[in-house]
């Protein structure tokens, strides 16, 4: 695991989460705006990031819409109820298909993270991506962001082992952001240059 945190010396562009077990609770296919429960902390760490002017969004694989068992009113519906609860996002990415169909948006693929920081128009490198699972972490390396993995009982234990970076919930995770953040990036000499 890398000491430097998600990107050191400076803030992110912005933080990127997963929906569903990393800011609200997994709910299987949830498309009942009544069911949404925000994990623990999740609002003030995301008011913690508004404060520092880090812009928010969300990468959300959803196939229950691929398979049936989800409208997109309903996942319209579960978003809006997300939003009224932890505050709005500047960025929605939605991936609609089930996990045969070979799409480039479905995470591990990097397809979500390259559309909401397109989106942003900001660097996906400028990205981190905080997620509750190995695919969320492989959509960020893919794209070239840095992942914050937050384990959940949904996590194996050979994703925890592969994060380069973890942390023990979401308020811990937005924290090692912005810890990292503060602190200085040492810069290597230049030959010739001053030492």
């Amino acid at each position: 695991m890398r000491n430097d945190g998600p990107i050191a010396g400076r803030l992110p562009a912005a933080v990127l989460f997963d929906r569903d077990g990393t800011l609200i609770r997994d709910v299987p296919y949830n498309g009942d705006p009544a069911r949404v429960m925000p994990v623990a902390g999740a609002r003030s760490a995301l008011t913690l990031l508004r404060r520092r002017g880090v812009r928010t969004g969300v990468v959300t694989n959803q196939s229950g819409l691929g398979r049936g068992l989800l409208t997109s009113d309903q996942v319209r519906r579960v978003n809006r109820r997300v939003e009224r609860l932890l505050g709005p996002f500047d960025v929605w990415a939605v991936c609609p298909h089930g996990p045969d169909e070979g799409c480039a948006c479905r995470k591990p693929a990097p397809g979500l993270v390259l559309r909401a920081a397109r989106e942003l128009g900001v660097d996906p490198a400028d990205c981190v991506v905080i997620g509750d699972i190995g695919s969320d972490m492989e959509a960020a390396r893919a794209a070239g962001a840095r992942g914050v993995l937050v384990p959940t009982r949904a996590t194996r234990r050979e994703e925890v082992l592969r994060a380069e970076w973890r942390a023990a919930d979401l308020p811990a995770a937005v924290h090692a952001v912005l810890a990292a953040a503060a602190r200085p990036v040492a810069v290597p000499a230049v030959e010739g240059g001053p030492r």
